[in-house]
């Protein structure tokens, strides 16, 4: 019998691969670094205080120019997220308090709470996915692969698969060409994954293991849709999957009510 990995790598060797294209010029790259940086800050990779790899170190990691990676920290500063004192290096500043739309912790504190966010993401999400099926590239194709492959070997080495999770809906963001969708997903981070803040997997009629296998089954058919530039079915399997989410968790609450009740 296939793993979920093996079983992944079939599916994902049904697609037509194009050639990779060169990266986009140095305005692109620098958003890249930008959003790379800034999704370390919000996942608490990088904590107010900590210094910023240096440039020598983003350069190789990235592979990316000195003249990119100055550009990106200036943005950085500009948006209140760093500062760089002289002779020492960069740092992470707090982030700053006054944002207009804030979802702070206590704001998935409940399964309803997370079904609200889960409500905003499927608005936000289905648009996404149409867009990134009419944009998507064949290197933002298979960075979603990758990360389908990441949440396979999660499924089959028992883990959460949370952070594979959150990467391929964040991979969808980029592959909209719109940043905005993609700071979006970097702000919320790995708290949009309702796993994070309630035991769905395990407490799931079917198991962790199926019910993750049925997450996964859901990716895959986005993953599909954009990378086959369809942009109703990449629109209705985004929808689909998060409306599915929602309503697990709707289910598994009206459950929890009925045991306090009885």
């Amino acid at each position: 019998m296939l793993s979920s990995t093996e079983a992944f790598m079939n599916i994902r060797s049904s697609l037509t691969t194009a050639s990779l294209p060169p990266r986009n010029r140095r305005g692109g790259l620098v958003q890249e670094v930008v959003q790379h940086l800034t999704c370390q800050i919000q996942s608490g990779r990088l904590l107010p205080g900590h210094q910023l790899p240096t440039e020598s170190a983003i350069m190789a990691e990235l592979s990316v120019s000195r003249t990119v990676v100055r550009e990106a920290i200036s943005r950085l500063q500009a948006s209140g997220l760093a500062e760089t004192k002289h002779g020492i290096g960069t740092f992470v500043l707090q982030a700053p308090s006054s944002e207009i739309f804030r979802i702070a912790e206590h704001d998935m504190a409940t399964v309803e709470d997370v079904i609200h966010v889960l409500e905003l993401r499927i608005s936000l999400e289905t648009e996404a996915a149409g867009l990134a099926a009419q944009r998507a590239t064949p290197a933002q194709c298979e960075a979603l692969a990758q990360t389908l492959a990441s949440f396979a070997a999660a499924i089959d080495e028992k883990s959460d698969a949370v952070p594979s999770d959150f990467e391929f809906h964040l991979e969808v963001a980029k592959a909209t060409g719109n940043r905005h969708f993609t700071d979006l997903m970097t702000y919320l981070g790995k708290r949009i994954i309702p796993r994070t803040r309630i035991n769905t997997a395990d407490h799931s009629p079917e198991g962790r293991e199926a019910y993750l296998k049925l997450v996964h089954t859901e990716h895959e058919r986005i993953y599909t849709a954009i990378c086959q530039h369809d942009a109703a079915s990449a629109i209705a399997a985004m929808r689909s999957h998060l409306s599915k989410s929602r309503d697990r968790l709707r289910n598994q609450a009206h459950q929890n009510n009925e045991r306090m009740q009885n």
